[in-house]
């Protein structure tokens, strides 16, 4: 499949040519239900805890509140305008960083080692813009786990928790996801060299990701 896991990714692949928009939809439904399960794994796995903590009560809010370990939530100072350029930006940053490093005309990351670049690609993002709401980056990632939170206990709080903030990890990366693969495309793609006889294809499957 290419291992997206990212419907931002997945869309930007769409909008760009390197994979096909039939497959959009079956792409993000698979993202969307390893997200749900992951979270309910994590759930089932910790539920003790959970009920230690919080006193037997799933809060969304408030000093016990564990629903922030499923999805993002604003910090209390964050609004929705910053919290939406902050997704945008990061997801914009990851897309364009994911084509540098699958773009065979660049010099590229050691074969077989892509997965373990876009990794660590993943955990700077997080660290240096993740203190807003947690860097999503990933609608599938944020929206599976809170459908998840909303029919597990925490209830419809997780879409109206932070001056509903819901919408925006799953608008901003796909926006952001196709504005970095556009700046790649923009001002790297188009001014590498001709490709030479029979390197299409294999820049085709680059970004398919067919490597991860």
């Amino acid at each position: 499949s290419g291992g997206h896991i990212n419907p931002a990714v997945s869309l930007a692949m769409c909008v760009t040519g390197r994979l096909k928009w039939t497959k959009l939809p079956i792409y993000i439904l698979a993202q969307l239900l390893g997200a749900f399960v992951g979270a309910a794994a994590v759930f089932g796995i910790y539920y003790d805890a959970f009920m230690e903590y919080s006193n037997g009560t799933l809060e969304v809010t408030g000093p016990n509140a564990t629903a922030h370990i499923f999805a993002t939530y604003p910090a209390p100072y964050l609004s929705l305008i910053n919290g939406f350029a902050d997704q945008v930006m990061s997801t914009a940053v990851l897309l364009l960083a994911i084509f540098a490093i699958f773009d065979t005309r660049n010099n590229s990351v050691p074969k077989g080692l892509e997965p373990i670049a876009v990794g660590l690609l993943i955990i700077v993002l997080t660290c240096s813009l993740g203190m807003n709401s947690g860097c999503a980056m990933n609608p599938a990632r944020d929206l599976g786990p809170r459908l998840f939170t909303a029919v597990a206990g925490w209830g419809m709080e997780v879409f109206t928790a932070g001056n509903n903030w819901w919408w925006v990890p799953i608008v901003a990366p796909m926006l952001g996801g196709v504005l970095g693969a556009m700046i790649y495309i923009v001002f790297i793609e188009i001014h590498h060299s001709d490709t030479q006889p029979g390197e299409e294809s294999d820049v085709y499957d680059k970004y398919e990701l067919t490597n991860m």
